[in-house]
């Protein structure tokens, strides 16, 4: 049961901090949980992790290929591994590794890519993936979450050990948004409405939940009913919820940290498709782009995805721009 917080939209705590001080708890009931970082023990604060449990901790250098491959032999001998890295090296780079040393071979990896999309940040392209979530589907099985926050960030890592298969959380490394209230349990393959809406439906995840509740405020003004679906997992989809929601709506969009293709946007608009509903529809995310150097708040602006962004689609979509 999840409850919105009070004081949504203001500072949460940092990603990483959940991370570390999740799995630390984890280890603690669990012997069998290990972590594995791609010397990225500074930026995850994995270090702490390191000094706490070394037992428990593999430094695998940047080698990220390697880190999968270890974490599936880890799946093999019974333990439960947990591999971060930046998001575009444990997807793209990593690819073939997940998919065949730990899906074909049904073992279990546990995986947070961070810093997608424009949480980047100085890191610039090179660190950039608008293609993580579209990769990640494509492997059978797997489970696919974005973290709205660091309380559904923790759920979701202590969610994933219960069972096996290929994981994949995408989530910042710093600073989060505050949504859910401490204590806010989920579902796997159940998405959540953050806000309830008559004209427009929203489907969003990750940090854009905030962005886009703060859109829905803006066109309540405006005299616009906005409906907020925290998708955060993406696959499965919750394509029962999606359907029933979209009923009576005007229009519909999917916005995302993530390039259109194959994404959130793309399993929104398969769903729709495939149940022969008939509305206007817009994946708003990233076309045709790379990444690039500048500030996180610099880099949303400049990849269309901020609140006033939303605003002008949904406007768009309902014939009001």
């Amino acid at each position: 049961m999840f409850t919105v917080s009070d004081d949504w939209g203001a500072r949460g705590k940092p990603y990483r901090d959940a991370f570390v001080d999740t799995l630390l708890d984890m280890i603690e009931a669990d012997d069998r949980v290990m972590v594995l970082d791609a010397d990225l023990g500074g930026a995850s604060n994995t270090l702490k992790i390191r000094d706490a449990r070394p037992d428990h901790f593999v430094e695998c250098g940047i080698s990220e290929a390697n880190m999968m491959g270890l974490a599936a032999g880890m799946s093999s001998e019974g333990l439960i591994p947990f591999a971060h890295t930046f998001g575009p090296f444990a997807t793209r780079r990593a690819f073939d590794q997940i998919y065949m040393s730990g899906a074909y071979a049904r073992n279990t990896i546990n995986i947070w890519g961070s810093d997608p999309g424009f949480t980047v940040g100085a890191n610039g392209g090179t660190h950039t993936t608008w293609e993580d979530v579209a990769l990640m589907r494509t492997i059978p099985g797997a489970v696919v979450c974005d973290a709205a926050d660091s309380v559904q960030m923790a759920w979701i890592l202590r969610e994933f050990a219960k069972s096996a298969g290929i994981h994949y959380l995408r989530a910042a490394r710093k600073d989060s948004w505050h949504i859910y209230e401490e204590g806010s349990t989920f579902e796997l393959g159940r998405g959540n409405v953050v806000r309830r809406g008559t004209d427009a439906l929203v489907v969003t995840a990750g940090q854009l939940v905030k962005d886009a509740l703060d859109a829905a405020i803006a066109l309540e003004r405006e005299g616009v009913s906005v409906e907020v679906i925290d998708m955060f997992c993406i696959k499965p989809l919750d394509v029962d919820l999606l359907l029933s929601e979209i009923v009576g709506k005007r229009a519909v969009v999917a916005f995302e940290n993530h390039g259109v293709i194959g994404g959130l946007g793309s399993a929104v608009a398969e769903a729709i498709a495939e149940a022969g509903i008939s509305v206007p529809f817009r994946r708003h995310g990233v076309a045709e782009r790379f990444g690039q150097v500048g500030t996180p708040d610099w880099l949303q602006a400049e990849f269309r995805l901020t609140s006033p962004d939303l605003e002008d689609t949904v406007r768009g979509l309902l014939g009001g721009g």
